[in-house]
């Protein structure tokens, strides 16, 4: 949700209803030993009307799962397929989460509150259905410093720990246990449709769209492409847009999100469920976050293809209902689409005004290269050249030709920018593990709320 958070009142709506028989599985939560409030997240918490609640209605709601006044009667956990590091799994659905509730905003977008270690569900397989509160934790830094780079992404809303000691294979055992919800703007994966597409379930999939096209609407295909009136084909061409602006944002900010299957990849085009992200700690398109991705294959700069070919399995499943040409009319769109918003994100990072696509691309290709050359972080490298600055050489050759825009803040004055490269998360993380200190955490989302109000707004983008 790229959009700043409104006070509303709270309006449930739950349209995902009709649709729960075929799409999703009642389910309960798990009863956990404690509910101890950890998070809460008081940016987001009035745009959905729930400002009001007390810590302990929170808990009730968040911890216990006790439903919401109108909401629905009972979590939902959704079927879905996917391709995992391009290997088809039908075997897959929301295996410690589920979604809890459906309401809309002040603008009348429908929002959801899903879940992540809420416990087991048809779908866990051998997990227990549970979260580490380090994994919580992560969650947290990863939508704020997300949310402040003016990427589109899911909200942490709230994490409660649960009083359970997990055992886990990738991280020193036995550890402290969460249950985190998340805001965001649906949770419709490309891989639910790809469910439907094997199962063959026609009525279902254009049911389906039409949820995606009324719920997440979006603008109309361009006038020369074909097909343009097909529902199928609308939502490609949504999608498309959507994810090559996302890919787009992720670039710009210097991050890695480390697994990009088709079952993370959501139809809203919003960026989320962050397992072992990273921010680069140097410009290095060969940067992986994800130690069991030995080939590479969702590394930093591979990013915008992975999401194309995501797109491209959309497409097939989209067959079941609608002709191969206009869908592969809608693919080609995804390369100029995400340079055109590369150029918006980037000069949007260093305060710059566009000059027009070929200097716009004239000046993203020295930025890069000035960052491979010293090694620098994108954050580091943003901050220093922000509005122009500080540049020597080719690169201030380059930024001669560009205006400064944005609005200037204490912040770019000062030595150093926020950042959230993996030796300062581990950092957070030891003050919790160690002394159960939160005041490290506290301050960091601080400093990036900080930052984000520094930027501003970033560029808008109708998709």
């Amino acid at each position: 949700m790229r959009a700043e958070p409104q006070a509303a009142p709270y309006r449930a709506d739950t349209p995902i209803a009709e649709l729960a028989p075929w799409l999703a599985d009642p389910v309960n939560a798990a009863d956990f030993p404690q509910t101890t409030l950890r998070f809460r997240n008081h940016r987001w918490d009035g745009a959905i009307g729930l400002a009001g609640l007390t810590d302990s209605e929170w808990v009730q709601h968040f911890g216990r799962f006790a439903p919401l006044p109108d909401n629905l009667p009972q979590p939902l956990a959704l079927r879905y397929h996917g391709h995992q590091f391009r290997v088809y799994n039908p075997d897959l659905g929301d295996g410690r989460g589920f979604l809890f509730a459906q309401m809309r905003d002040g603008a009348g977008r429908l929002l959801d509150l899903g879940t992540k270690g809420s416990g087991q569900t048809p779908w866990s397989r051998q997990g227990d259905g549970r979260l580490t509160l380090k994994g919580a934790v992560r969650e947290i830094l990863a939508t704020e410093m997300l949310e402040a780079l003016g990427v589109n992404t899911s909200k942490t809303f709230s994490v409660i720990e649960t009083g359970e000691d997990l055992y886990r294979s990738d991280e020193p055992s036995p550890t402290r246990s969460a249950v985190m919800v998340r805001l965001s703007h649906g949770h419709i994966r490309i891989g639910t449709f790809q469910r439907l597409a094997l199962l063959e379930s026609r009525e279902e999939m254009l049911a389906l769209i039409d949820y995606c096209l009324t719920q997440f609407p979006g603008p109309p295909p361009p006038a020369e492409a074909p097909g343009r009136d097909e529902p199928a084909v609308i939502l490609l061409h949504q999608v498309v847009a959507r994810l090559a602006q996302l890919a787009a944002e992720w670039m710009a900010a210097g991050f890695v999100h480390g697994v990009l299957n088709t079952d993370n990849m959501n139809i809203s085009g919003e960026s989320f469920d962050y397992g072992p992200w990273r921010w680069l700690p140097r410009w290095d398109p060969t940067f992986t976050a994800a130690y069991f991705d030995h080939g590479g294959l969702y590394a930093f700069g591979r990013q915008p293809e992975a999401l194309h070919w995501n797109c491209g399995q959309l497409a097939v499943a989209l067959r079941l209902v609608a002709e191969a040409p206009p869908l592969i009319a809608a693919l080609e769109r995804f390369g100029p689409l995400y340079q055109a918003a590369l150029a918006r994100q980037l000069l949007w990072r260093m305060g710059l005004q566009s000059r027009g696509f070929d200097a716009d691309y004239a000046l993203i290709a020295q930025a890069e290269q000035a960052m491979r050359a010293t090694s620098a972080s994108p954050d580091a490298f943003f901050h220093r050249h922000r509005f122009g600055r500080n540049a020597q050489g080719e690169l201030a050759a380059a930024l001669k030709e560009f205006e400064p825009q944005g609005p200037d803040h204490d912040l770019w004055h000062e030595a150093t920018p926020p950042s959230l490269v993996i030796d300062q998360v581990e950092t957070v993380w030891s003050a919790i593990d160690q002394r159960d200190d939160w005041g490290p955490l506290g301050e960091t989302i601080a400093a990036i709320r900080r930052l984000g109000e520094a930027l501003g707004p970033p560029p808008a983008v109708m998709i």
